[in-house]
């Protein structure tokens, strides 16, 4: 069986702070009964209102260990202090809006009859054990995101963590055990890739969510639809942001760069390929230059072979016809690795259907509307969106044809826990946050009462 090194390793210098031994096949058959035990025990016995009140407590927790938990944040990924303080309060804001709304999400909805005497409604149940298999680059929200509702609905958690993020792991388990979940409930594995592909065959496990590239994503829905379990999957995306009017350029260029560079830029749903009509074009390309390049190499990517992986996406565009700019620094080195502006991107160069996992960008120019609206479906992933326009009727029709899970019009950075987030096409199925994400692993069950 191969062995994945989960291992603590700063991007910033480059040194193995600690490593964590991998799981042992006792580790995951332990895992895999402690479980089942929680969900035929505790989640049958307990309220909505009961797992509510735990929930509370973990985000309550979250803001209490919120220095242990950022210092985690910054050693593991290199994430500075302020975005990792940014994360820590999402994830408690997520654990607490499950917590306060879970009884309206899952209160008993009934059904107006056709015909005939009685009753029926739809009662939301728990599943059984899930599995969540979740990524490096917001290794706290998500987790939360995916196990916080899913534990106020009595679904206990088997967490396989992303190998470089040990210690969040281990903060995680250790936060929801002592915010009074039992044992079982929320269990950390560090598993390998074969013990994680036996924990989906295993008919104590319910169903799994994975968060991470699009080859995770299908090796873990071949496994899952082999056992006849549902997946949720949120995958890769090469964002658009559509800059059409503006009555403000600068506004407009700050939006944009932050939308390419938080978190160094790996963020899944992040501003990608940036599409500007052509009378804008030069004033937006200079601005949005400016201010990306400003902060360029402050902080490093989250491990030395993300930023090779850029290095080489970016090498290949260039040959293949592209331009770069680039800020001006030092030659990369480690982790580290400059903004850059990739223009003259073609159809037929690699990296027009690639994801770029960090701060680099393609601006395109585009004549109309229509040809931004090709240009911005014309990828096979199909996550988020990001449309600027001064014009509110033109947002509503570009909106509707958007091939995308979600626009955000007029805004970057403004996910909050009641808003769905998943996408389309590559980039998944399925909805997490928000009470569509409560729902996913419920059996809606019917009841029906003749009188």
């Amino acid at each position: 069986m191969s062995s994945l090194t989960y291992a603590v390793t700063d991007p910033r210098t480059g040194e193995v702070v600690k490593t964590y031994p991998s799981a042992t096949a006792e580790d995951v058959e332990r895992a895999l009964v402690a479980s089942a035990d929680a969900y035929h025990g505790w989640s049958k016995d307990t309220s909505v209102a009961e797992r509510a009140a735990l929930m509370k407590e973990a985000a309550n927790l979250l803001v209490a260990r919120k220095d242990e938990l950022t210092s985690i944040l910054v050693r593991e990924m290199g994430k500075p202090l302020a975005e990792a303080i940014e994360e820590i309060d999402l994830s408690a804001a997520i654990c607490d809006y499950f917590a306060t709304n879970a009884e309206q999400f899952l209160a008993d909805e009934p059904i107006e009859l056709l015909g005939g005497e009685g009753s029926a409604y739809i009662r939301k149940a728990a599943v059984g054990p899930l599995l969540g298999i979740m990524p490096w680059n917001l290794p706290y929200y998500q987790v939360v995101r995916f196990a916080g509702p899913n534990l106020v609905v009595g679904n206990p958690i088997i967490l396989k963590h992303a190998p470089q993020c040990p210690e969040t792991a281990a903060a995680l388990e250790a936060l929801f055990v002592d915010a009074g979940f039992p044992p079982g409930a929320y269990v950390n594995v560090y598993a390998t890739n074969e013990q994680v592909a036996q924990m989906i065959a295993d008919p104590r496990t319910q169903g799994v969510s994975l968060t991470g590239s699009e080859r995770a994503g299908a090796a873990v829905a071949e496994i899952a639809g082999r056992n006849l379990k549902k997946v949720v999957l949120e995958l890769g995306g090469s964002d658009p942001f559509i800059l059409l009017s503006t009555d403000d350029m600068d506004a407009a260029a700050q939006a944009a760069a932050e939308a390419r560079s938080y978190n160094t830029g790996q963020v899944c749903n992040a501003g990608k390929r940036f599409i500007v009509t052509e009378e804008l074009y030069d004033d937006f390309v200079t601005a949005f230059s400016e201010k990306l390049f400003a902060a360029s190499g402050e902080t490093p990517l989250a491990s030395p072979q993300a930023a090779a992986t850029l290095a080489t996406q970016v090498q290949e565009a260039v040959e293949a016809g592209a331009t770069l700019d680039s800020a001006d620094r030092p030659e990369p080195q480690g982790a580290y690795y400059p903004s850059g502006i990739l223009t003259g991107v073609t159809p037929d160069n690699p990296v027009y259907h690639q994801e770029l996992f960090g701060p680099v960008a393609m601006v395109f120019q585009v004549a109309t509307e229509e040809e931004a609206v090709r240009l911005a479906n014309d990828t096979p992933l199909g996550l988020g969106s990001y449309l600027f326009t001064t014009d509110p009727d033109q947002a509503q029709r570009v909106a509707d044809q958007l091939d995308v899970g979600m626009v955000y019009v007029n805004g970057v950075g403004v996910d909050s826990p009641e808003l769905p987030f998943g996408g389309v096409k590559r980039s998944g199925f399925g909805r997490e946050l928000s009470r569509y994400g409560i729902e996913e692993f419920v059996n809606k069950k019917l009841v029906r009462v003749v009188t």
